[in-house]
């Protein structure tokens, strides 16, 4: 039994043919889109809409039986035929067949999905509906506009809409569509690297040679700082020998006045200053101890309002410091007397048979008593100073002061808050101004100097900073560099002598509540950090304002003027310009 569609198939063998060598030319070649059956006449003419009628009753009537062909199907055999000729002539010329897949390869790769031709024909093979014979260059081109643009739609909307904006003649929608796609691909396409590096050399021709600059300063302001650390480090046998002479004084000292006073029995020594807090600098020529005496059951008052001086009273009870209170309050002016002239009989007892030692003249407001010698040929100071050991609470000036929660931890805070706190007979001004009954040379001011020199010795956010096994942090050295640069300073200008190296330490415990972490002074960022550390200095110098760590209300750089201040900080910034060539 024949079938039914025979005797029509057998009326086209043209078209037959062509279709066949159409879609394995195509199929071998590129991975050809989805092509519409109803509208695929179309394409080729567009007058030709009407005679597909009898060929769409035909194919959705394929159980009719064989007649004879009327009218209409001699018309659609002689448009098949015009059909197969234009197919013919695309055979012929298959140069735009073989860019198609070249353009939509690279199309895809462009779009961030890349696959070999091979795959993508199979891949296509096997999803798409069975491809029509009249497949030309425009449904070419609109695979590759649709996989540019990366947005799949429909076969037959994508189709409507290109009809509608198309022109009539088909080489020329086959042109406008190779521009149109062409600008598509241009503007998804990636520069080229050669190209794309090319143009950032025109944008940015000066930006190695600056960072090279950049980082060629910066090593040279790491390796002057590096050698002026090396060149402050204080030799070990000068500091033993040092060590050894001042612990013999002070021992010598405190004997005698445990022997031979009744005032100044209960002193305890209390070592504080630059050598024992591990931040002295380039000699061992400079030593600080504290010899506090004791004091109970004492009324403190503040003297003035800054909170950093006040006036003593013993309550009552047989204090052998009574002999030094006048009108209710303890006489800081004649009690330093007394230690001083204790201090002078030990030096000259002593004199034959230790190191030979020399009491300095008395400096105004200046609680201590100062000694020298020379340690091999090195001139060597000791500062004796008295202070009154309370053992209370903190004064109230205290308690916006000390902001170290971030830092070393409330409970650290807490620990030291539970510590007694030290008066020292210093005053400032004229000491014969009475205020409130008190004589400005009676005053005490608040210490807390041991305070400072626990929190240098362990300044760590962790516990294991600059211990053995621990990462080292550069924040002594920073301090240590920061007072080489003052005391520098100073030699070449003396109007700085008012500037002390307490207000660099003090800049530093600033500075380390502000940047808590360790990582934030790393040694390898030696550099960094100091800088900062000269940009905190030169902030308070030029307001004028440098508040006390532990009493906030008091102005540590109220001494000198304004102008001095600014003159101090216009210096150091030249300095950090240049590269620190005092140093050098």
């Amino acid at each position: 039994m024949t079938d039914r569609g025979g005797p029509s198939k057998a009326k086209r063998p043209e078209a037959k043919g062509a279709k066949h060598n159409t879609r394995t030319k195509q199929t071998k070649d590129e991975s050809p889109p989805r092509c519409r059956r109803k509208n695929s006449t179309e394409e080729k003419q567009s007058g030709t809409t009407k005679e597909q009628k009898p060929q769409e009753r035909e194919q959705k009537m394929p159980n009719q039986p064989d007649t004879k062909p009327s009218v209409p199907s001699t018309q659609k055999k002689k448009i098949t035929k015009h059909v197969a000729e234009e197919i013919n002539k695309q055979q012929r010329t298959p140069t735009d067949n073989t860019k198609a897949p070249g353009r939509r390869t690279k199309a895809k790769t462009s779009a961030g999905r890349a696959k070999s031709p091979e795959q993508s024909a199979e891949e296509m093979t096997k999803t798409q509906p069975q491809i029509l014979k009249d497949t030309t260059k425009d449904s070419v081109k609109t695979t590759k506009t649709k996989k540019c643009s990366g947005r799949a739609k429909l076969s037959e909307r994508f189709e409507e809409e290109t009809m509608r904006t198309q022109p009539e003649t088909p080489k020329d929608t086959t042109k406008s569509s190779m521009k149109i796609t062409k600008a598509k691909t241009c503007a998804r396409k990636a520069k080229s690297p050669e190209k794309f590096a090319e143009e950032t050399m025109k944008m940015q021709p000066e930006s190695p040679e600056y960072t090279t600059k950049a980082c060629a300063d910066q090593a040279a302001v790491d390796s002057i700082l590096s050698t002026t650390l090396e060149k402050l480090k204080i030799k070990r046998n000068d500091k033993a020998n040092a060590a050894e002479v001042i612990n013999e004084i002070i021992k010598n000292i405190i004997t005698h006045l445990k022997q031979n006073t009744e005032c100044f029995k209960e002193v305890e020594p209390l070592r504080t200053g630059s050598y024992y807090e591990n931040v002295k600098i380039s000699n061992p020529d400079e030593f600080d101890i504290m010899l506090a005496v004791p004091v109970d059951r004492v009324d403190i008052n503040p003297f003035g309002e800054d909170g950093a001086f006040y006036s003593v009273a013993l309550k009552r009870g047989n204090s052998p410091l009574k002999k030094f209170q006048e009108s209710s309050t303890l006489s800081a002016s004649k009690m330093l007397k007394k230690f001083r002239e204790e201090v002078k009989k030990c030096v000259k007892e002593s004199k034959d048979e230790y190191q030979e030692w020399e009491v300095t003249r008395k400096k105004k407001g200046c609680p201590a008593v100062t000694l020298t010698t020379s340690v091999q040929s090195v001139t060597t100071s000791l500062d004796v100073v008295l202070c009154l050991m309370v053992r209370s609470s903190w004064p109230a000036f205290t308690k916006e002061g000390f902001k170290i929660e971030s830092w070393l931890g409330t409970k650290v805070k807490q620990e030291y808050k539970r510590q007694p706190y030290y008066l020292v007979p210093k005053y400032e001004g004229k000491g014969t101004v009475e205020q409130d009954g008190v004589l400005v040379k009676d005053v005490w001011r608040v210490s807390f100097s041991h305070v400072e020199k626990d929190i240098l010795m362990n300044h760590g956010s962790e516990k294991t900073c600059c211990e053995r096994n621990g990462e080292r942090c550069c924040r002594k050295d920073c301090l240590k560099l920061l007072k080489h640069l003052l005391s520098l300073l100073k030699e070449m200008d003396h109007s700085f002598d008012k500037f002390c190296s307490y207000h660099a330490k003090t800049t530093l415990l600033h500075a380390c509540c502000s940047r808590t972490r360790d990582s934030d002074w790393r040694t390898s960022s030696l550099s960094q950090c100091f800088q900062q550390l000269l940009k905190d200095f030169v902030g308070h110098l030029e307001k004028g304002v440098l508040p006390n760590f532990f009493i906030p209300d008091q102005n540590l750089l109220s001494g000198p003027d304004q102008k001095k201040c600014k003159k101090l900080a216009s210096c150091i910034k030249e300095q950090c310009d240049k590269g620190f060539p005092i140093f050098m």
